[in-house]
């Protein structure tokens, strides 16, 4: 499975890395405990099967818009067979309309049954992953909030990336020369 994803300006990236850094002292589900070098804050805007030619050159075609300033809105939860806690994003136009593009491209060369359907336009929810685990309610009355620094106000996604799940190789998708 290849995800595509947007990287977060120096910034953000840092202010994510400190996030994970006070969960892991909590004791709590936390992206630092990923060692892999691949491991970095991101937004999720798809996942399919392959990056075929047609998906490659559209993503090229959105990878021309970054950067892309974004806004942060809060702590947000969700429950879907993981515990995930995250930073949430505004899903301004700008936003939605280069998830579109993105979702568009994977869904223009990808069997719909490999698809994702969070990621569908209308379902997908921009946030920044902070803590993930297959324990049910692991965040769940917890004063997490406190713990963690506040998100930053704004920020920039900077980079359209691609991880192989299977190979766990990160390739930047850039606009084509």
């Amino acid at each position: 499975m290849r995800t595509v994803e947007l990287l977060l300006d120096e910034a953000a990236d840092l202010a994510v890395r400190e996030a994970w850094r006070r969960l892991a002292d909590a004791g709590l589900p936390s992206q630092a405990r990923h060692r892999s070098p691949t491991n970095s804050p991101h937004l999720t805007l798809a996942t399919c099967p392959e990056l075929t030619a047609p998906i490659r050159w559209e993503l090229a075609e959105v990878a021309v818009e970054l950067p892309l300033p974004v806004r942060f809105t809060g702590v947000v939860r969700f429950e879907r067979p993981t515990s995930v806690l995250a930073w949430s994003l505004d899903c301004d136009p700008l936003l939605a309309a280069l998830h579109r593009r993105v979702w568009e491209a994977v869904t223009s060369d990808s069997p719909s049954e490999t698809l994702n359907p969070f990621h569908a336009p209308g379902r997908w929810s921009p946030h920044v992953t902070l803590g993930r685990t297959r324990r049910a309610g692991a965040f769940a009355g917890r004063r997490v909030p406190e713990l963690l620094p506040p998100p930053p106000l704004s920020a920039r996604l900077t980079t359209l990336r691609s991880y192989d799940t299977e190979t766990g190789v990160v390739e930047v998708l850039a606009p084509r020369p």
